[in-house]
């Protein structure tokens, strides 16, 4: 596994120099949240500064994951919105639009997954009906995907449609693609009791392409610095070696912007001895 770390818990800074940053830190992998600013895939610039980025991460010796979780970026005014869950077409469709140029971005620099989730459903329609809105939205992006050859790793996230790992094994049922995988956030497992994780890890490991990373406590979707919340990391990390895990394993503080720079420090100075630890076992 690569220790990595998610630049939206580094959003007051450069993108390029955060990644900088990390690297310097010693983290082998960055989950690039495409948000306003430099890396923005609406931008006239953007290819330019794919093609930068590209050459930044070779430099450094970075494997990359494209996160789509900004939060302002499509709408101003409201969080996420709009999603592939949206009620008009034409929301539905902006989010399709955002993640093609995102996975765009993946295929440019050669990044291990898209990642992205479902949205909140925020009208009153069948569950199956539900479910035929998402997999509409999907189905061309995984077309798109089996074209540029970058897997889709897709997120359970709390408060949405998609929200546990049993709604997505359901949504697995209804999705016949090679292409269609797991971002497997484990801080969302506890936070929904999804226990014990490593059972998790275990079960679901052929669908793993992205792992996200954080403390946290059950029942309250927080992500939390290492060490305050519940979870037992040498465990979780235990069964990602066990799995043969060779993706990042990406540090998500996306509330830590502020302190940016110790966060991402401090993470790392917690992490990497549990990593070495298990690697001498493996040995």
């Amino acid at each position: 596994m690569l220790l990595g770390y998610n630049t939206n818990g580094l959003a007051h800074h450069d993108p390029f120099a955060a990644i900088e940053l990390l690297a310097d830190l010693g983290y082998q992998s960055v989950a690039i949240t495409l948000d306003h600013g430099r890396l923005n895939p609406f931008a006239e610039q953007f290819d330019a500064e794919l093609l930068r980025l590209k050459e930044l991460l070779r430099r450094r010796n970075m494997r990359s994951v494209i996160e789509t979780g900004a939060r302002y970026l499509l709408d101003p005014r409201t969080k996420h919105e709009p999603t592939l869950m949206s009620a008009t077409v034409e929301g539905r469709e902006r989010r399709l639009d955002f993640l093609r140029r995102s996975l765009h971005a993946a295929a440019v620099l050669e990044s291990d997954c898209l990642s992205c989730w479902s949205g909140v459903l925020r009208e009153a329609i069948s569950e199956e009906a539900a479910f035929e809105r998402l997999i509409a939205g999907l189905q061309p992006l995984l077309a798109d995907a089996a074209k540029c050859g970058i897997p889709i790793g897709f997120e359970p996230e709390p408060g949405m449609f998609i929200d546990t790992m049993a709604r997505f094994e359901q949504l697995t049922q209804r999705i016949d693609s090679p292409w269609f995988k797991l971002t497997l956030d484990v801080g969302h497992l506890h936070c929904q009791r999804e226990e014990p994780i490593p059972e998790y890890i275990l079960r679901w490991h052929p669908w793993i392409v992205n792992v996200h990373l954080e403390d946290m406590k059950a029942g309250v979707h927080d992500h939390l610095m290492f060490g305050r919340g519940e979870m037992d990391f040498f465990d979780i990390l235990a069964a990602l070696t066990a799995i043969d895990y060779r993706g990042g394993v990406h540090v998500e503080l996306s509330r830590h912007s502020h302190v940016g720079p110790q966060a991402a420090a401090e993470s790392f100075e917690f992490l990497e001895p549990l990593v070495k630890a298990l690697q001498k076992v493996q040995k």
